[in-house]
């Protein structure tokens, strides 16, 4: 069961015990998985820091239903696996989704997640996040190659990061991974066989966890993407009163 026996033992610590909490969020269905396999690179950079928990959930593991407006509504009983997940979201420190990139956009399972986290992580209003400034970090598995992500697929996938930003997350960064087939149409695992890209996600997730170390601690993310937190407020005012 992927509900930890860890988790649990830490729900009944005092708070000043409480070790940092990362989820991690996987989205890729293949077994073996490109995007589960560069997670797991990721959470081992996280995990140099030493006193650090790292939840890592397979969405397709889990029974999610289909977003309806019904779950909006206080009396609402959601299913046993979105409530861990909420719970989960809600106790960490920072978030990391990897997750494959399929016909211009990520997996519906994973869409559905993001919009069945309305529920929680925007205010009664539906316009304010509250998620109070949680760092999370993105990892992307595409065929095409590097400039074809730079051009198009960024683009095309942009509403993830832009929805964690709403919920009122912080965007701490991205990966993407390039040409994750083994041939044209041929799909399988091949970024065990990148020592330099799995180092590489290696490095990125320690430096991720100093971010998140520092968010623990003060309850902020860093200067800049608490910046562009704003101007994205910012512009959601305009429009409002352009509407």
């Amino acid at each position: 069961m992927w509900w930890s026996t860890t988790h649990r033992l830490m729900e009944e610590l005092p708070l000043s015990y409480v070790r940092m909490n990362i989820l991690v969020l996987v989205a890729g269905t293949n077994e073996p998985s490109n995007s589960d396999t560069l997670a797991h690179a990721f959470i081992q950079g996280i995990e140099q820091h030493g006193d650090v928990h790292c939840d890592k959930i397979r969405l397709k593991d889990l029974r999610i239903d289909h977003f309806e407006l019904d779950f909006y509504q206080p009396k609402c009983n959601q299913e046993e696996d979105f409530c861990k997940i909420q719970k989960l979201i809600e106790e960490s420190h920072g978030l990391v989704i990897a997750t494959p990139v399929w016909n211009f956009s990520v997996p519906a399972h994973l869409k559905n997640l993001i919009d069945r986290m309305g529920s929680f992580a925007l205010d009664a209003s539906r316009s304010n996040g509250t998620l109070k400034g949680k760092p999370f970090y993105l990892i992307y598995t595409g065929g095409v190659p590097m400039p074809g992500w730079k051009t198009l697929m960024r683009k095309t996938t942009s509403h993830l990061p832009e929805s964690l930003q709403y919920f009122g997350a912080s965007f701490i960064g991205q990966h993407y991974e390039p040409k994750c087939t083994q041939g044209r149409g041929v799909f399988g695992l091949v970024v065990d066989g990148r020592p330099d890209s799995i180092e590489s996600i290696r490095r990125k997730g320690y430096d991720f966890a100093k971010i998140v170390m520092e968010y623990k601690r003060t309850g902020k993310a860093p200067m800049k993407h608490r910046t562009k937190a704003k101007i994205m407020k910012w512009g959601e005012a305009v429009l409002k009163r352009v509407a």
